[in-house]
């Protein structure tokens, strides 16, 4: 195998080139192949192959120092050029130097030339435009205008230019001297200004944005330029206002004018915000002096709807309108305008408002009651009737007949809906109209006529009517509707607070005037709840009192010591029966017209005063040993009544009497295990005592020795 350096070629297999040389040695293989393996021989080879490959070696190493000597040589040619060309590059770059120095040289010269060269021209055009308006200027001064520019209409703008700078030169002169030219001059100045004006106007009717905007930039200067906005202000207007809506044809308008006046005007925040000014002045003013003051004295409730509704739609288009640059202090801007427009209107707003809300308000309450048949009685007036009547109130005491409502409470729900209805308009319309500053004085002011109608003309007045209207404690089969006004208080307390919190609250809750709504409400509650607490106590009487006529009307003494003990049926008697269901009766109309703890307190205080009522009267009678079981009977009767309360002290209560009851019943010699139960072993042992008295063996059976 002949040695080249391509063998060695990258793959290069160490093992593999090994094994090739061997193969092909004759008698080299691994099996020997068709001769035997000769290791003499495959070692020959080897030795002759690595002699070769030192050959190679020698052969490629002087190859390699050839190379090396002529990159050397090479190397260094490259490096002798590079340094000729940084010579070569630093040379050219001084000779840049020098001709930038050059030419920076020559630009100064040329730049002071030039000053030299506009020094010199300057007065020259100067001069030029001096002979040129003393041209202009002799040609007033004969009265004969010859010049073209003055005769052609094609050069207005040229004309215009000239005039406006002879005018301002005629105003240095003396008057005496140059009277008349003076005068021709400012006619002219006038005439050409009126003729831009009509230029302009008629550009506008034609659409023409770009003559419009020529003639503008002319008329700038002009003192009739402001005239010139006028008249764009005054011809935009023409046709916008087509519907009858001008609130929605303005914000229409000004949108279509702020695209156009941009491209017109070169202060168009100046021109956009004369246009609103415009405006505002005249069409929003009229509209809205049109709609009030038409309904200001013949209708206070449109007028103060058509205020809100027109208050309410301005500072909406205000607020649209602000979109558009209108200057630095836009908001400022519009709020004065607002304020131009509505302040005669709201100095005297929370007056009327108060006044609408006033006469509304009795008006409502007098319908009412109009419809009811009844005339209101005046309360508090010192009367001998009155004063007869607030005792009767505070001591039950008989001094006169009852009101009779003929079941009417004097309270709707309709009329304290529309009292907080037309309440709170008053606050959505306060809240909009009043200046920040007064809100809460004007807010807590409407407050405080809600309370004079809603509180105490209606709440306070049924009250004070339903507390006339209870009975006496001792008058029979009354009929007592101040639970209904209770109910019906109750109910009209929760709107009550809910707009006092949803309307009022947000208006005040920032401010000193709080603390004074929240003690007026507090205030007024209290009052009222006197009056219902009052109420209650002597309904709750009257409840007692109808109970005690139904026990001494029905309950008989031979109930508890029948006749003839052999025949009698072991049930409650008829009195307690008709007892039981009036109790019934009273509790769920409780439950009815109470609502939360209101309730179990009623309740407590009702099931006290019933357990009383029934202690005290069976220590009226006597009873046999049938009779004594008759009573617990009636007992448990009233307990499972007691249930009803679902107030464990009363039912605790009923359960220690019906345990004394068995007193009336036990054998003489169980008396004292009996007392001594977990029941009655707190008891007094003087009420003991008196229960068993009331048997009627007490005396024969020597009973009151079991107490000794």
């Amino acid at each position: 195998m002949a040695t080249t350096p391509q063998l060695f070629e990258e793959p290069f297999d160490a093992d593999e080139y090994i094994e090739r040389l061997a193969w092909r040695t004759p008698g080299g293989g691994s099996k020997g192949g068709a001769e035997a393996f000769d290791p003499k021989r495959l070692l020959e080879e080897f030795e002759n192959h690595i002699e070769e490959l030192k050959l190679l070696d020698e052969k490629i190493q002087r190859r390699v120092e050839k190379l090396e000597h002529q990159c050397h040589r090479e190397a260094k040619e490259f490096a002798h050029k590079v340094q000729d060309l940084q010579r070569s590059n630093q040379v050219a770059f001084q000779h840049f130097q020098e001709l930038d120095e050059h030419i920076s040289y020559v630009a100064t010269k040329v730049c002071h030339l030039g000053d030299q060269l506009e020094g010199v021209n300057t007065p020259r055009q100067r001069a030029v435009e001096a002979q040129r308006l003393m041209t202009y200027f002799n040609e007033f001064l004969d009265g004969d205008l010859r010049s073209d520019v003055f005769n052609n209409p094609e050069k207005i703008k040229e004309a215009a230019d000239i005039i406006q700078k002879l005018h301002l030169i005629a105003q240095e002169l003396p008057f005496d001297r140059f009277a008349d030219v003076k005068a021709k001059i400012a006619s002219k100045y006038h005439d050409l200004e009126r003729q831009l004006i009509q230029e302009f106007t008629a550009a506008q009717r034609r659409g023409e944005i770009g003559r419009m905007r020529e003639v503008a930039a002319v008329l700038l200067h002009f003192k009739g330029y402001a005239h010139c906005v006028d008249v764009y202000i005054k011809q935009c207007q023409e046709g916008a206002y087509m519907r009858s809506d001008v609130f929605e044809d303005t914000a229409l308008l000004c949108q279509r004018v702020n695209k156009q006046v941009g491209e017109v005007f070169q202060s168009p925040e100046t021109v956009m915000a004369k246009l609103i000014q415009n405006i505002f002045e005249n069409k929003l003013q009229a509209h809205v002096k049109e709609k009030l003051d038409e309904t200001r004295r013949s209708d206070i409730e449109q007028y103060l709807k058509n205020l809100y509704d027109l208050y309410t739609r301005t500072t909406a288009l205000a607020s649209k309108l602000t979109e558009f640059n209108l200057g630095s202090d836009k908001h400022t801007f519009l709020s004065k305008l607002i304020k131009n427009i509505f302040s005669t209107y709201l100095e005297s707003y929370i007056e009327m408002e108060k006044d609408y809300l006033r006469t509304r308000s009795a008006m409502i309450l007098q319908r009412y009651y109009d419809s009811k048949n009844h005339q209101k009685r005046p309360l508090g007036g010192g009367s001998i009737q009155e004063l007869k009547e607030r005792i009767r109130q505070r001591t039950n005491l008989p001094l006169g007949p009852s009101i009779d409502t003929h079941g009417e409470t004097f309270l709707s729900q309709e009329v304290v809906v529309n009292l907080l209805q037309e309440t709170r308009h008053a606050f959505e319309r306060c809240n909009r109209l009043s200046d920040p500053s007064d809100l809460p004085k004007n807010a807590f002011s409407i407050f405080l006529l809600l309370v004079e109608h809603l509180c105490v003309d209606h709440i306070d007045y049924a009250l004070e009517i339903g507390l006339s209207a209870i009975p006496s404690a001792d008058a029979k089969n009354a009929n007592l509707y101040f639970l209904d006004v209770v109910q019906q208080a109750n109910t009209i307390f929760h709107l009550f607070d809910k707009q006092f919190n949803d309307h009022l609250m947000p208006l005040i809750s920032s401010s000193p005037k709080l603390t004074e709504c929240l003690h007026k409400k507090k205030e007024v509650i209290e009052q009222m709840e006197v009056k219902l607490d009052t109420g209650i106590d002597r309904t709750l009487n009257c409840m007692v009192g109808q109970m005690k006529h139904i026990l001494a009307t029905e309950q008989k003494k031979t109930d508890f010591r029948p006749e003839d003990e052999n025949n009698v049926m072991i049930q409650c008697t008829a009195a307690c029966s008709k007892v039981c269901v009036y109790v019934s009766r009273q509790v769920e109309r409780v439950r009815k017209s109470m609502d939360g703890k209101n309730v179990d307190t009623v309740l407590t205080e009702l099931g006290v005063r019933f357990h009383r009522l029934i202690h005290e009267h069976l220590q009226q009678y006597s009873y046999s040993s049938m009779g004594g079981m008759l009573a617990i009977c009636d007992v448990a009767e009233y307990r499972k009544s007691a249930k009803d309360f679902r107030v464990p002290l009363v039912l605790q209560l009923f359960d220690t009497l019906h345990a004394l009851c068995n007193l009336l019943v036990v054998a003489p010699d169980n008396l004292k295990q009996v007392c001594s139960g977990e029941q009655l072993t707190n008891l007094d042992r003087n009420l003991l005592h008196a229960f068993v008295q009331l048997r009627v063996d007490y005396r024969q059976a020597r009973l009151g020795r079991h107490f000794s």
